[in-house]
């Protein structure tokens, strides 16, 4: 059975007070905290992650990339099973499980990509945390959904501008910070990346 790209999208909402919350707190970094992804959930694609084998990948995650402070993600899915680091945004400082969701601690970077990032939270823009990985899949019909098979291996998590998977939201590191996150209308944001990197280009093409 062969193996494909496989993503799995969680809705990420904040607010702008809430970035400017999280600097202050952490000597300008940005830390967010929250769902990165469920198993044994069926997202909006019909795929189910069974819990065995995500506790299997996210075990290997945390000893390996997560200890070795290199658990980065991108800002928006590549069509690459490799993490481009020219296009790094933030970085996972920490995973853990609670029930069947799998949480972390995310780090926004001061790379171009997490620039961009930021200004985007900052802005309001509704993003998603993404999991990307390599596996293969088998129909049950029973049950009408796709399950991912035991082949599966975790790349990373990226943020991503089209979440699917409905119910689970991220805040800022802050102990002061203990409202619900609210839901809202999903956004694309292709389109304002586009133009933050030509303004970001157009800057650095102007003479002294």
């Amino acid at each position: 059975m062969s193996k494909t790209l496989l993503i799995d999208y969680t809705p990420f909402d904040i607010t702008p007070q809430m970035i400017i919350e999280s600097e202050q707190k952490n000597n300008g970094r940005v830390i967010v905290t929250g769902v990165l992804q469920r198993a044994g959930a069926k997202n909006q694609n019909g795929r189910v992650y069974p819990k065995p084998i995500l506790m299997r990948e996210v075990s290997n995650y945390k000893e390996v990339q997560v200890s070795e402070r290199r658990a980065l993600g991108e800002l928006d899915h590549p069509e690459s099973s490799v993490v481009n680091l020219g296009n790094a945004s933030h970085n996972v400082l920490d995973v853990w499980w609670n029930g069947d969701d799998v949480v972390g601690k995310v780090e926004v970077l001061s790379t171009p990509a997490g620039n961009i990032l930021k200004e985007l939270l900052k802005s309001g823009i509704k993003l998603g945390i993404s999991s990307r990985g390599l596996g293969s899949v088998k129909e049950v019909r029973e049950s009408n959904t796709v399950e991912v098979q035991d082949d599966f291996e975790l790349v990373c998590w990226d943020f991503v501008s089209n979440p699917s998977t409905h119910g689970a939201f991220m805040k800022p590191m802050n102990e002061s910070v203990n409202s619900d996150i609210p839901s809202g209308k999903y956004h694309k944001v292709n389109n304002i990346i586009n133009e933050m990197l030509c303004d970001l280009t157009c800057k650095c093409s102007l003479p002294n």
